[in-house]
């Protein structure tokens, strides 16, 4: 008999459990601006275990370290631009070693560490125009970075703010937004806040704060005090959790000129319980569990994903209690009369298949902002209707930024 015909092994499967498959996609959507391949991440997915954050540590651990020894060895023979695409990619992988592993474990900061050098690396091969910031918050420096494009003009030019979310990093963003930015001519700042991926390496003591406001004000006051700056040409993008963030911050400085918010986030307390499809903040005294508590947790109450993502929650909300960081949400909320005072151009982005309370979210955002309002609602036919459209990042990209480029 004839062997069939066949062109490779590597088959395109995911995971079957929704949150590990999205993870996935989001990794593979980096693969537009040089985070990461195709092929290698299908090969890894099939060395991971369904649903069990341990082995996607392991195995993605495992391909960066090698990832940053190829390039690294590159580098070393001269071969700067194969250098700094690998660099880039070992940057991306640790960042996913980063994502799923508890941040009580040490391996945690190891591994964003590593992000950050690779992500450096790459960028001075890259001769890409890169500055590090601290910004002082309290006795605790925040980390930014502040990237011009390759080809700078002459005279203060339009700049773009970006902040992510609950587990996004500086260099993911710089990947999923800010090189689409930069080849657009735009200054970019990245910058982060008390409980972000970032700061936590460094300082996982600094929790997340509600009245983000603060860092953006320190954030916009450094940008406005470089000559490269123009104040009437200052953008914000938040991403993911960092929408509400944006909004914060959007609503309480007049000299934010235009507002991208993906996605909206005005009441974090709503839109985490609708995840959890039930409202902990009202869960009884004796079903609510503390760190110490949660391996000893039921298989069948929580599997072991659910428990390493209800352990970072509560230590990045810095509560003593899964009930009580729910209580805590309720403090991250962006009231009306905040929307109201947001008068600059704003967009709000989404995918339609978020769920129910991100897409209530989305439209009461754009109802209530008093300045002009724009959206967009990705759609599955546009491969985006995910989350922070991370399967489609290069079309986020188009709209958001086309948008912006029109308003400024």
């Amino acid at each position: 008999m004839a062997d069939s015909l066949e062109r490779g092994r590597t088959r395109v499967t995911g995971f079957a459990d929704a949150e590990m498959d999205f993870q996935l996609i989001r990794q593979m959507g980096a693969t537009r601006y040089g985070g990461a391949s195709v092929g290698e991440c299908l090969a890894l997915a099939r060395r991971i275990e369904n649903g069990v954050p341990a082995s996607w540590v392991s195995a993605f651990a495992a391909a960066a370290a090698r990832q940053e020894a190829d390039a690294q060895q590159r580098a070393a023979r001269q071969h700067a631009v194969s250098a700094a695409d690998l660099y880039l990619v070992a940057c991306n992988s640790y960042r996913a070693a980063e994502y799923y592993c508890a941040l009580s474990d040490p391996r945690h900061a190891e591994y964003g560490m590593k992000s950050r050098e690779c992500f450096l690396a790459a960028i001075k091969l890259h001769g890409q125009p890169l500055e590090i910031i601290s910004l002082p918050f309290g006795d605790t420096p925040l980390p930014a970075y502040y990237l011009l494009p390759v080809k700078v003009a002459a005279g203060p030019q339009k700049t773009l703010m970006i902040v992510s979310g609950y587990d996004g990093t500086l260099e993911e963003t710089y990947l999923a937004y800010g090189k689409a930015a930069l080849e657009r001519g735009y200054h970019l700042m990245l910058f982060a806040g008390p409980g972000q991926m970032d700061t936590m390496r460094f300082h996982p003591q600094l929790t997340f704060i509600p009245d983000y406001e603060r860092i953006g004000t320190l954030a916009l006051e450094h940008l406005l005090a470089r000559p490269q700056a123009d104040p009437a040409r200052v953008a914000l993008m938040g991403i993911s959790f960092g929408g509400y963030f944006a909004i914060r911050m959007a609503a309480h400085e007049p000299r934010i000129r235009a507002l991208i918010a993906n996605s909206p986030i005005v009441d974090l307390h709503a839109y985490m319980a609708s995840f959890a499809g039930f409202d902990p903040a009202q869960m009884p005294d004796a079903d609510d569990f503390r760190l110490a508590d949660i391996d000893h947790l039921p298989a069948e109450a929580a599997s072991p994903q659910t428990r390493e993502m209800m352990r970072n929650l509560i230590l990045r909300f810095g509560c003593g209690s899964f009930k009580q960081t729910y209580q805590r949400l309720r403090d991250f909320r962006v009231s009306d009369a905040q929307l109201a005072d947001i008068r600059c151009p704003s967009l709000g982005l989404a995918g339609s298949g978020e769920g129910q309370q991100p897409l209530a979210q989305y439209a009461h955002f754009q109802d209530r902002v008093s300045g002009p309002s724009a959206g967009h609602l990705f759609s599955d036919e546009e491969g985006a209707d995910g989350h922070c459209q991370s399967g489609n990042l290069a079309y986020s990209a188009a709209v958001s930024l086309d948008w912006l480029d029109e308003t400024l």
